[in-house]
Parts: structure tokens; C-alpha cells; sequence
């Protein structure tokens, strides 16, 4: 589409955008659509930093949730060559755990096969115990670094994704100012177990993040290409599985707060898990609930409340009353025992992520993310900041309500 075409779309859209906005309610035909478009869009960008070398299609889901925006999430493993593929290589599995390739080049070709395995990323053998093993028939056989092939990866789906959001980002036309756009490679809360595998590599985490508000500042003109392109947040990192005595510590804390006996509130059944992210700080995932039901008469159960026999409508009642309970309560643990973490970097940060107990229709959010910075922690344990001006340093971010 020629930039006058493109124009002349933007501003229909943008139309149309307006209209159902100053109705306030959203059409979910429309912006079903529109993510539809865009997801196409995105996965496009993408193969093209790759010349068009891609075999293998490029999956890319696009979720809105209203107050927050829209993610597209990228497949976990998105920088390896079962995605960018190599033009005359036969790749096939072998016995389970390990891999095979051949290529054949007409002579005089080999310094394109060496500039093309310098961009293939990993095999996607991350789940599967044992070791990978490649053959490359060719003049001069390499060896291939993959952990630099992982980032130049990386580095092109990161420029790819920063052009989508500013060339195409407003394609989503009924964002309110205060909703974002992300890109990530992260479920909502899902752990990547890769520890147990032998010669398993690092997993990736990329989220690249722009608001609303930034593109529409940039698209009336009111700051330039690259003022805008300098405002998109990006996180690129890699999972750190270095023992960390104080993360554990605080693992075990929050484990045994939110258990049923202690908890006012919701509680946990599973364990509180962490992931360290270089550079980045830390998440801790939790899956709070509200009730067990009963196998007898499918009746309600609140063991925090020590309530039972509740109706779905009763229970429901308790869950809602008692969630502004819980977020004050979470933030108030997470400054006071966050304090014992010690090895975070001043800019570094520790994350809670959320997944709150299921509730229809009662205007609570699905997710709460709550973050704040390791100097903030650090100046509170000191006395410098009062317990109000920390938590008043806390960043909190929730899903749509439910």
C-alpha cells in the first residue's frame, strides 16, 4: 500500500474509531478485525528482516483487554531456524532428541551459507532430554555459535516489532489514550521450565511496549520519528537460573503467607515461583483463590473467612467484597519481605504477577501485576522513605475485570 493509500485508510479508520469512542463502548467486530489485520501485519515485518527465508509460519496471537490495551504474544521460541529456515537445507529429527541438516551450495556460495548461519538461531529442543547433533555437508565445515545467532535473532525481530508499532500501531483504532501496545514472547504467568534439560540454553524474554498516547503524539506531529521510536519500552533478557539464596528466602515467605490458615483473603494452592531476568529484575508468580466447593452439596467453602456453605451468589458477594482487602494486603507484604532481597541492582525491579480468582461479573480484574524498584525497597529498609511514600512508589498494572 503506497503512503497516500495508506493515508486515506488511517483517517477512516480513525473516523470510525471516534464514533464508536464517543459512544463508549467498544466494537468487538471491529477490533476483532483489526487485530486480524495487524497480527498478519506483524508476522510479515518480521520474515522480511529475514529476507523471506522463512519455511515455517510465524504465529502470532493478538489479545485487548480493555484499561490495558492489546499484546500480541510471539511464539516462546521465536528465534530459531525451524522459523527462519535456510534455502536449500534439509532438516530432519532423528531419533527424538536430535537434529539433522544437509545443504548443498554450487561452489563460489559458501560465504553465503556462512552469512546465513550467522543469523539461524537455535533448534527448538528445549523440552527434550539429550543432546543436539548436526551434520553440514559442505567445502569448509563450520561450527555455529548459536548464542550470537540467538541475539542478531533477537536484535532483527526487536527492530521489527519497533516498526510495526510506529508505521502501524494506530491500525488499532479504538485504543483509549491510557491503553498500550506490547509484544511478547510470555504467556500470561506461564513458568518455561529448562533447568532439567541437559544443554539447555537460556530462554529469551522480549517485551516491547509503546502508549497510545506516544503514537498519537507522534502521528499529529507533535514529536518527531525518533523521539517516539527512543519512547518504546523494550526488555530483552534472559532467564538467570543462578541460585539466589534471598530469592528463595522470599519465595518461602510468600509461600507460607498465602496459604489458607494465614491469608485473610484469597489464598494459594500451588507454589510461589520465581524467575530472575538479567538486567531486569525479578517476577514472582502467583494463582490466588477464593474457595474450595464442597464434593457433598456443591456448596461454597471460604476457609480464610471460615466460611461455608455459601451459595454461588453468596460466595460471589465474599469474593468481591474481599478483593480491595487483598491488594492492599499484597502490597503492604510485598514492601515489608521484599526488603530481604539483597541481590537486586538499585534499577532493577521485583514483580509480582497475579492470576486473581475466577468471579463472573464481579468487576475484578483477572490479573494484578505490582512491581516497584530495588532502591525504593532499599531506602525504606533504611528509614528513608515513610511506609506511605514506598508503597506510593509502586507501580500497579490490572487485567480487565471479569
Amino acid at each position: 500500500m503506497n503512503n497516500v493509500a495508506r493515508i486515506f485508510v488511517t483517517i477512516g479508520l480513525v473516523g470510525l474509531a471516534t464514533a464508536a469512542q464517543a459512544q463508549g463502548k467498544i466494537d468487538q467486530d471491529r477490533m476483532q478485525r483489526d487485530i486480524e489485520v495487524t497480527e498478519n501485519i506483524l508476522s510479515t515485518l518480521i520474515k522480511q528482516q529475514f529476507e523471506k527465508r522463512s519455511f515455517f509460519p510465524m504465529e502470532i496471537r493478538g489479545e485487548y483487554r480493555e484499561g490495558h490495551g492489546i499484546t500480541y504474544r510471539l511464539p516462546y521460541e521465536f528465534n530459531g531456524p525451524m522459523i527462519w529456515g535456510v534455502p536449500g537445507a534439509d532438516i530432519q529429527m532423528l531419533d527424538g532428541r536430535s537434529f539433522n541438516y544437509t545443504f548443498e551450495f554450487p561452489s563460489g556460495e559458501q560465504a553465503e551459507l556462512s552469512r546465513i548461519l550467522d543469523e539461524q538461531g537455535r533448534i527448538k529442543n528445549e523440552t527434550i532430554r539429550g543432546t543436539e547433533r548436526a551434520k553440514v555437508a559442505s567445502t569448509s565445515p563450520r561450527r555455529v555459535n548459536t548464542d550470537s545467532i540467538r541475539e542478531v535473532s533477537t536484535d532483527k525481530i526487536i527492530e521489527s516489532c519497533k516498526e510495526f508499532i510506529t508505521d502501524y500501531g494506530d491500525l488499532i483504532t479504538q485504543l483509549a489514550p491510557d491503553e498500550k501496545i506490547m509484544i511478547t514472547n510470555r504467556g500470561d504467568g506461564e513458568r518455561i521450565w529448562y533447568g532439567a534439560f541437559v544443554n539447555a540454553s537460556r530462554p529469551s524474554y522480549v517485551s516491547i511496549e509503546a502508549s497510545k498516547a506516544d503514537l498519537t503524539q507522534f502521528r499529529q506531529g507533535k514529536i518527531t520519528r525518533e523521539q517516539f521510536r527512543k519512547n518504546i519500552k523494550v526488555i530483552n533478557s534472559v532467564m538467570d537460573d543462578e541460585l539466589q539464596p534471598d530469592l528463595e528466602l522470599l519465595t518461602s515467605i510468600f509461600n507460607r503467607l498465602y496459604r489458607k490458615d494465614l491469608s485473610k483473603t484469597y489464598f494459594t494452592e500451588e507454589n510461589v515461583y520465581y524467575e530472575k531476568l538479567k538486567d531486569y529484575g525479578v517476577i514472582y508468580y502467583l494463582q490466588v483463590y477464593s474457595s474450595n466447593q464442597s464434593e457433598y452439596d456443591r456448596k461454597y467453602i471460604m476457609p480464610t473467612l471460615g466460611l461455608q456453605g455459601l451459595s454461588q451468589e453468596e460466595r460471589d458477594a465474599k469474593v468481591k467484597e474481599i478483593y480491595p482487602q487483598f491488594e492492599r494486603d499484597l502490597k503492604a507484604d510485598i514492601l515489608e519481605y521484599g526488603r530481604t532481597v539483597k541481590s537486586l541492582q538499585p534499577n532493577e525491579l521485583l514483580v509480582f504477577d497475579v492470576k486473581v480468582t475466577k468471579c463472573e461479573a464481579c468487576n475484578i480484574p483477572v490479573s494484578l501485576e505490582i512491581s516497584i524498584k530495588a532502591d525504593v525497597l532499599k531506602e525504606y529498609a533504611a528509614g528513608k522513605l515513610t511506609k506511605d511514600a514506598a508503597l506510593a512508589k509502586m507501580i500497579v498494572k490490572k487485567g480487565n475485570n471479569q
